[in-house]
């Protein structure tokens, strides 16, 4: 099956992350703590992945690649960790989940990293600088990725950065009350500003609703089989069966938006037509219920009449 294409708006932030503006520092200086920290061989074992990584799937192909690179070389470029509060010699993987990966599907013990003392957020910006800028950085990744960022930035839960979002969109296509704390949303702007791909707003209309994707439409997108523009049309038809049909032409077809839509339009239409249409099988109970009942029976004519009825229906239906 071939892998769809995603076009330029569909493109994780490539270069253009203003570090600057994100977190007071620049790329040279974060280059520099990396490259000026100690590097060490460690045991795998004792290096952790994060739970809330940005990244969830990995290509197999290109995994496999870098597992065939790892056996034959080892592993080229230091991962980055950084040391587990109250867990002497214990470490957690800032950068590198790639090379972590493939270091443990050959088996390696040892791998060589560069152990930095940072931050929560100071980590972050690491995995930003590793994640957000690099080209097969899914939707659903990138968009987990900036809902971290602005937690970490505001302090609160992924949960609560969503339901803020959420509130200023109403506000600001509402015109109500102003009633989003104003540090917030610039805190929001900023970061935005700084990423220099999309707005806040484009982010909520377009980047949000892809964490509610029905399960297959969401793993296809993942999986890198389909735009997130597809998926978001294909995400909104409600009937599973058609669904999932109209996902597995679009991926196999290669449809585009405007073929997805067309589709989407006929199964729309047929289904009005199928509700305009009368219930005849409610009528045919009826009628037999009614039959039950009735003295037509005893009138010859009548009866004659009936079964020839009933005969002519029992062909149709056979």
């Amino acid at each position: 099956m071939t892998q769809s294409k995603a076009s330029k708006k569909d493109k994780p932030y490539g270069g253009s992350i203003d570090l600057t503006r994100l977190f007071g520092s620049n790329s040279e200086e974060l280059a520099q703590s990396e490259t000026s920290a100690p590097k060490n061989f460690l045991p795998l074992a004792q290096i952790h992945r994060k739970p809330e990584q940005v990244r969830r799937y990995f290509d197999p192909q290109k995994m496999e690649q870098l597992t065939a690179s790892v056996r034959e070389y080892g592993i080229l470029e230091n991962l980055l960790v950084r040391s587990m509060p109250g867990k002497l010699g214990e470490y957690e993987l800032v950068a590198g989940e790639r090379r972590y990966r493939a270091a443990q599907e050959v088996g390696l013990t040892e791998v060589p990293a560069s152990i930095l003392e940072l931050s929560d957020q100071q980590a972050l910006q690491i995995t930003l600088v590793e994640n957000l800028q690099r080209e097969d950085l899914n939707p659903v990744e990138e968009t987990e990725g900036i809902l971290q960022l602005l937690a970490i930035r505001l302090d609160l839960s992924v949960q609560e950065v969503v339901s803020l979002l959420y509130r200023m969109q109403n506000e600001s296509t509402r015109n109500l009350n102003h009633n989003v704390v104003v540090q917030e949303e610039e805190v929001v702007e900023e970061v935005f500003n700084a990423l220099g791909r999309m707005s806040w707003q484009s982010f909520v209309k377009h980047r949000l609703p892809l964490r509610n994707l029905p399960e297959e439409v969401l793993e296809a997108l993942q999986r890198g089989k389909i735009e997130y523009t597809k998926a978001q049309t294909i995400g909104r038809v409600k009937d599973e069966g058609q669904r999932q049909e109209l996902l597995q032409a679009a991926i196999a077809q290669d449809l585009s938006i405007r073929d997805i839509r067309d589709r989407i339009k006929q199964l729309s239409q047929s289904q009005n037509t199928a509700s305009q249409s009368p219930d005849y099988l409610k009528r045919f109970n009826a009628v037999s219920r009614q039959l039950k009942k009735t003295s037509a029976w005893e009138d010859q004519e009548k009866r004659d009449r009936l079964e020839a009825l009933l005969k002519e229906i029992e062909d149709l239906v056979q």
